[in-house]
């Protein structure tokens, strides 16, 4: 390719360099150097090796950091969100600022690290779904959706991407809304579930890459 449409940080969180592993051994996660590689990804930009840069995983207080010596902004901010993880905060913030959300797991994560999938087996959107003839996933996106948020969803099963393609001829009702707003907030994609159980974390303090942000 010449060049991306989009070049994305994927998590606030280096590891040394070397073959990518997962999970992540926990010796091998460093500090990171967040003006280095976003200096570095300006100036693929400036290059035309891609036509926007963003991050992924990021919370406010990343956010902040990042725009005290940002020249050019993210013009994305990829998250987890769903009915049941909403980012309320993170979408305030990026809205002011002139940040686009991307949803990812918006139907709760095809790997729920061993938990339920929260989203999908939520009574609030099964009920929906039911009075309005969608199943629970037609119910997530379309929430998103209603939110002005962008939607990354994938599926191989060809039943599955047209009824994810059947969400834009209907809306939530303000009632609809209200029932999904009151839903159990629950993350799913957690940085300790990235990491193995080999080695310690000796130079980074989890707290400081594995922030829950409501």
């Amino acid at each position: 390719m010449d060049y991306l449409d989009l070049y994305l940080m994927h998590w606030a969180m280096s590891a040394k360099p070397g073959p990518a592993s997962f999970p992540v051994k926990r010796d091998d996660v460093v500090p990171l150097d967040l003006e280095g590689v976003w200096e570095a990804m300006e100036e693929c930009q400036r290059l035309g090796l891609t036509k926007t840069i963003g991050v992924s995983n990021f919370i406010t207080r990343k956010l902040e950091e990042l725009l005290t010596f940002a020249n050019i902004p993210p013009a994305i901010n990829q998250v987890e969100m769903n009915p049941g993880w909403q980012q309320q905060k993170l979408r305030r913030y990026c809205a002011n600022k002139g940040i686009f959300i991307t949803a990812c797991y918006p139907l709760g994560g095809q790997i729920t690290f061993g938990n339920t999938n929260h989203v999908l087996t939520s009574d609030v959107l099964k009920k929906i779904a039911t009075a309005k003839g969608k199943t629970a996933a037609q119910i997530s996106l379309r929430w998103i959706l209603e939110q002005d948020v962008g939607i990354v969803v994938k599926s191989f099963n060809i039943e599955r991407l047209r009824q994810n393609l059947e969400i834009f001829n209907w809306e939530l009702s303000q009632e609809e809304l209200l029932q999904i707003s009151s839903i159990t907030q629950k993350k799913a994609a957690r940085v300790q579930f990235m990491l193995s159980n080999e080695g310690s974390l000796t130079s980074v303090n989890i707290s400081d890459i594995d922030i829950i942000e409501t």
